[in-house]
């Protein structure tokens, strides 16, 4: 498969193709900022007509999960879907077919001054290139008067 990942303020999919508000971004914050993960997937011929799980995981610049302490313990930012695209009738053999997928994130607090990377594993097989990276600019102090 191949895959195309693109971070924007907003996106949809809606009929085969996606809408992106505000993309082509690599630097937020330092404040929680509402994000949303534009994901074009191209499903071989061969690969069609089945199920496939696409994963997300943020991960910090060490590689390490990013994690929020909750009441149930500390919860990894994470995101799961399954997928499939059916064969159109007619549609020539061998033509691979597109799935977009829109994922909107509502804000939430990253560390200033850090880079992360939104890793991407469908059907639990990763490839170098089905990551898209961030910055979240540091927090700029004011002088005292």
């Amino acid at each position: 498969m191949k895959l195309t990942m693109l971070l924007g303020d907003a996106a949809q999919a809606v009929s085969g193709k996606l809408y992106i508000l505000g993309g082509g971004w690599s630097i937020i914050g330092p404040e929680p900022t509402q994000m949303a993960i534009a994901i074009k997937v191209e499903v071989p011929w061969t690969e069609a007509n089945q199920r496939h799980t696409l994963q997300l995981v943020l991960v910090d610049e060490d590689g390490h999960p990013v994690g929020f302490p909750t009441p149930a313990g500390t919860q990894t930012v994470e995101l799961s879907l399954d997928f499939g695209v059916d064969r159109p009738p007619g549609l020539k053999p061998g033509t691979p077919l597109d799935v977009p997928l829109a994922i909107n994130l509502s804000p939430f607090p990253l560390a200033p001054d850090r880079r992360y990377v939104w890793r991407c594993s469908i059907d639990g097989r990763f490839e170098n290139d089905w990551e898209v990276s961030f910055t979240t600019r540091p927090v700029h102090k004011t002088p005292n008067a």
